[in-house]
């Protein structure tokens, strides 16, 4: 054969994974926090039916912030009203994204209490901890001297920006860890870094930011057991230079970016068991998506009562897996003929 035919040319620097000597499984139940990359990562494990609670506060960016989630929830913190503030008629907490904000406090406060309750809970079960940090600059009140998870739009005269130190992040994770695992002895890390550029820092600033990010996990890693690092910013920095793996503002990858980290992660995370419940759960799904032209006919709904038999097959093999929103689908596009 020709060498110029057989030549096999490479489009991407390829980013090697590390070797897992650890595998996470639908059996493990998970907590998730950080950036908004760990919000699309989150997502896909909850499609896939994993026990996986993500970010109780909303999405969070600093590490700081990050630790002092886990630390009210580690605690079981209760917040009151006075810890809510008011502005231009909308309440808030300095700690919670602003999807947790509402003009009614009370709505706010209720909507805060009823998320960490069951974070709470998952914290003290987890097997793993999933940590994702998106800067090493954080923004702290004049006022207070507080540290906040989210600004919610105030005047920028009102906070003092400040880059963290690589060793102010790995002491503060190095106690926190010790504390989480006097609960629960047997929880694992992960953490990732966010691939998202921080583009109000500058290009330069940002690369400052992620460098601190970087040596501070790698310090973690090397001195805390049990603590992992999946190369989520290298994936998307080395294997994806390019900016058709970007949303339309050059910052937040693209949907196909995500799901490629998300495919790199299967790789890496998941056993070859794991991924074959994961494929049953896609061809459940992408079925019930499907649009007929003849819902009543008889072929749709032997289609569907197929369904159903693969559903309840899974369920009796792995009955952690939860199929109550498949199953109530099928039940109401069923007939009575062909009902379960």
């Amino acid at each position: 054969m020709n060498k110029f035919i057989q030549k096999q040319l490479k489009w991407s620097t390829p980013v090697e994974l590390p070797t897992a000597e650890w595998h996470i499984s639908h059996t493990d139940p998970m907590l998730m926090i950080g950036s908004c990359f760990a919000q699309n990562i989150g997502s896909y494990l909850q499609e896939y039916k994993f026990l996986c609670d993500v970010n109780p506060y909303g999405i969070l960016y600093n590490p700081l912030s990050i630790a002092h989630t886990l630390e009210e929830l580690g605690e079981e913190k209760e917040y009151t009203l006075t810890e809510l503030r008011e502005r231009n008629g909308i309440w808030h907490s300095w700690a919670h994204h602003g999807d947790f904000s509402s003009t009614d406090p009370e709505k706010t406060l209720q909507q805060i209490r009823e998320r960490m309750i069951f974070a709470s809970k998952r914290l003290k079960e987890a097997h793993w901890l999933i940590i994702t940090f998106g800067t090493a600059r954080v923004y702290r009140r004049k006022e207070t001297g507080e540290i906040v998870g989210n600004c919610h739009k105030y005047p920028h005269k009102e906070f003092e920006q400040e880059l963290l130190s690589v060793e102010c992040i790995v002491q503060t994770y190095i106690a926190l860890i010790e504390k989480l695992r006097r609960k629960n002895p047997s929880m694992k890390v992960l953490f990732t870094v966010s691939p998202i550029r921080h583009t109000k820092d500058g290009m330069h600033g940002n690369q400052i930011s992620k460098a601190t990010l970087l040596l501070a996990v790698e310090a973690l890693c090397k001195q805390v057991a049990e603590v992992y690092y999946f190369p989520a910013y290298e994936l998307v920095l080395d294997e994806l230079r390019d900016y058709r793996f970007y949303a339309e503002d050059l910052v937040h990858p693209s949907s196909q970016a995500v799901e490629y980290v998300w495919n790199q992660f299967c790789a890496c995370c998941f056993t070859e068991e794991t991924l074959s419940i994961l494929t049953s759960i896609e061809e459940i799904n992408k079925a019930l998506s499907h649009k007929p032209f003849y819902p009543s006919s008889a072929t749709y709904q032997h289609f569907l009562s197929q369904i159903w038999d693969k559903i309840q097959a899974l369920k009796q093999k792995m009955p952690y897996l939860d199929f109550q929103n498949e199953e109530q689908i099928c039940q109401t596009l069923l007939k009575p003929s062909f009902n379960p």
